[in-house]
């Protein structure tokens, strides 16, 4: 049976209530808030897994000291409850401003649209005068291009269904105003210029219609900078959370060795990973940021949804001279054979499998290749590879193994090691580049392990 845990932005906010259970002083899972059902289901679900793992934190930390049984639960709280909901409101204040920002062009263009109406308007004015009638020089012609000589009012009568030369008139005005779009006019000044009967008159009637779409104009533009401001202060409030979260992981890493239980310092160091997970997005939306300071493409579009193929490892370059001091070694783990840094695709699941091996002292070669080939490339460096897990070893998942991609596979890092046979993994790219994730696997000798 596998338990999976998930660290991803929820649907709906939590609010937050302060409680004591158990005598331990802690937020407690926070009730589900939305705006729509699908969101409340989502919310309800969210809100069932926070008082689950609130529940099973709280009996693993049974018999630890108050004070630093509070700091485990309140790394926990920050990390899947506060900065979850945080996510949230980020996602939908930058949805917002972009709709407001969307609404403004519009309003802007519609708005220089009709300016350029006037300024065509002016110019024929110029030759022509105010009193100068397109329609009726329209009919004219018509009369002498067309009519030869027949029945004025018959053509008239057939074309437009009109009875009279002011009923034609104004019924060819109609037309040509429903066939103005707003790539070149103002539409919604149309009826106004229809019923016009000279250049003037239509001209007055543009420069009313020019008043009234620059207040709305203006009106558009400053909701927009409200909407921006707004998600700027939900993006800091976030960004101030996920600092906290830092300093209170450091905090907690310190303190976990005074842990008497072996329980207790699973619990601690389940919620230290979770933290982890979330700091490595914050670097990721950090990048994401400067990136489209530096280079703007158009597209400031979020993470994706859905699993990513990752690319193929680049090949072995020549060895550079000299190569670099030895990793340190963890249990008989790793080698400094092969390892030349990371090269491997940033945001991708090979790039965080050496990243973590490398945190931990454990050397990694450069180009095992993609994640499903680990297990074949390691022995040929003088890697150990298995089928017993050990924390710091990575797992190679084969191709379509436990939703590895069916081409390319997967690679994962062992965080820990339990006793009922089971273990615990974090891994990079479960549902786009960069994107983190932990889960609990039983091992029943499937998998390939490389120490």
């Amino acid at each position: 049976m596998t338990n999976v845990r998930v660290i991803k932005p929820a649907l709906a906010a939590l609010v937050a209530a302060a409680a004591c259970v158990g005598g331990l002083a802690f937020s407690s899972a926070q009730p589900a808030q939305a705006d729509t059902y699908s969101d409340l289901i989502n919310a309800q679900n969210q809100h069932a897994a926070s008082v689950q793992r609130e529940a099973e934190l709280k009996q693993q930390l049974a018999g630890a000291s108050q004070d630093l049984a509070n700091k485990v639960l309140e790394l926990d709280d920050l990390t899947n409850n506060k900065i979850v909901a945080a996510q949230a409101k980020v996602t939908q204040a930058n949805e917002d401003a972009a709709t407001a920002q969307d609404e403004a062009d519009a309003a802007s263009g519609r708005l220089s649209a009709a300016q350029k109406d006037k300024e065509t308007l002016e110019e024929q004015i110029k030759q022509t005068g105010k009193d100068y009638d397109d329609a009726h020089a329209a009919v004219a012609q018509l009369a002498r291009d067309e009519m030869h000589g027949s029945n004025a009012s018959d053509v008239m009568s057939v074309v437009t269904g009109a009875t009279s030369t002011q009923d034609f008139v104004n019924s060819m005005q109609s037309r040509d105003a429903l066939s103005r779009n707003e790539a070149n006019a103002a539409s919604s000044a149309a009826t106004s210029l229809s019923t016009s009967k000279n250049r003037g008159e239509r001209l007055a009637a543009i420069e009313k219609q020019i008043a009234v779409l620059k207040t709305q104009a203006d009106e558009k533009a400053a909701s927009a900078q409200t909407a921006a401001e707004t998600a700027q202060s939900e993006r800091d409030a976030l960004d101030k959370l996920r600092q906290e979260g830092e300093a209170r992981r450091d905090e907690l890493s310190s303190m976990i060795d005074s842990l008497d239980s072996q329980s207790a310092k699973q619990a601690a160091r389940t919620v230290l990973i979770a933290s982890q997970v979330d700091s490595y997005n914050r670097q990721f939306q950090k990048e994401q940021q400067d990136a489209a300071n530096r280079v703007d493409t158009g597209n400031q579009g979020g993470t994706p949804s859905t699993p990513v193929t990752p690319a193929p490892a680049p090949a072995p370059a020549p060895a550079p001279a000299p190569a670099p001091a030895p990793a340190p070694s963890v249990g008989g783990q790793g080698t400094s054979n092969g390892d030349y840094g990371n090269a491997y695709v940033a945001g991708q699941c090979t790039y965080w499998a050496y990243e973590r091996r490398r945190q931990m002292g454990i050397g990694t070669p450069s180009y095992l290749g993609n994640g499903g080939d680990w297990w074949r490339s390691a022995p040929s460096y003088g890697l150990r590879v298995d089928h017993n897990p050990q924390v710091g070893a990575a797992l190679s998942f084969l191709p379509g193994q436990d939703g590895a991609d069916g081409t390319w596979g997967h690679v994962a890092v062992v965080e820990a090691v339990y006793g009922d046979g089971t273990f615990q993994i974090s891994e990079m790219n479960w549902g786009g580049p960069w994107n983190m994730h932990y889960r609990t696997l039983t091992n029943l000798g499937q998998y390939w392990f490389v120490h």
